[in-house]
């Protein structure tokens, strides 16, 4: 593993929007952010117009540096921070300062998602859809222990909080030791699974993922209709380390160079028929 730094002074990237100055270095596979926000500024009124949406939709985790800061949810939960608090501030909120002093935070996930110009989503869209599910949980708990485990499972949550940043998706909840997300394109989906299953092997976890495409109805900040069990279904079929998707997802993705495996038809529980399943080779480990 390589020994790096990196330092703020001289940052990878640069971001300014009104009473907003963010830092970014990419060190390690993960991306870090200084924020420095104004006093008077609020995401409602200062970033929404650049960014679109009627809340911030990124998922922030981070540190306050100086300086305090308050969040509103679109539930109408309320939260103010101080210097060093710890945060995890989900996405679907607004945000603004406290005082006449700037706050620094600095952010390790949520980002790309933040600057990338990305509303709310809207009632009916279509989606490609990601499910990942780390294989054998419960007996690496047993073998681990609740503690070890905690740290284990904290660590991996951040790599796939990243990863999903890095390539544009929108995780919209955990499900269990997994996650659920969407992505604008297949091709992106898939690569963000394979870094995560890489990134996992790393720690010594095997996951399975699922990627189908279809047309989705937003619930608040969830998703619902017969494209997500479909996509959780054929997550379910991957053996551990494979990453499934359908016969949909294969064909939009043939112009991008990725190449599959035959897996050959599957009944997917509750759904009627079989389905046709294909593997995402890397041609990286099998070439």
């Amino acid at each position: 593993m390589e020994l790096s730094a990196k330092n703020f002074d001289e940052p990878d990237e640069v971001v300014e929007l009104p009473g907003l100055l963010e830092e970014i270095v990419e060190v390690g596979g993960f991306v870090v952010g200084r924020e420095v926000v104004a006093p008077g500024w609020r995401w409602s009124k200062d970033t929404k117009p650049a960014v679109g949406g009627e809340w911030c939709e990124a998922n922030h985790v981070g540190l306050t540096m100086s300086g305090r800061w308050g969040v509103a949810m679109k539930d109408g939960r309320t939260l103010e921070l101080r210097p060093g608090d710890v945060f995890d501030i989900p996405a679907g909120h607004d945000s603004w300062t406290i005082g006449d002093e700037p706050c620094v935070t600095l952010n390790w996930t949520g980002l790309r998602t933040f600057f990338a110009s990305k509303v709310m989503l809207p009632e009916r869209f279509l989606a490609t859809i990601l499910f990942t599910d780390i294989v054998d949980s419960t007996a690496k708990v047993s073998s681990l222990g609740d503690p070890a485990w905690t740290e284990l499972l904290s660590h991996y949550e951040h790599i796939v909080r990243s990863e999903l940043d890095g390539a544009h998706g929108r995780e919209i909840k955990k499900t269990g030791d997994g996650v659920l997300a969407v992505f604008e394109g297949p091709a992106s989906a898939i690569r963000c699974a394979a870094a995560i299953r890489t990134a996992a092997g790393r720690q010594g976890l095997q996951i399975r993922a699922g990627i189908h495409v279809g047309e989705v109805e937003s619930s608040g900040s969830d998703i619902r209709g017969v494209a997500v069990h479909e996509a959780a279904r054929v997550m379910a079929a991957a053996d551990p380390d494979e990453i499934l998707v359908s016969e949909t997802i294969r064909a939009l993705s043939l112009t991008n160079d990725l190449e599959f495996a035959d897996r050959g038809d599957h009944p997917l529980k509750g759904l009627e028929g079989t389905r046709h399943l294909y593997a995402y080779v890397d041609a990286k480990l099998h070439g």
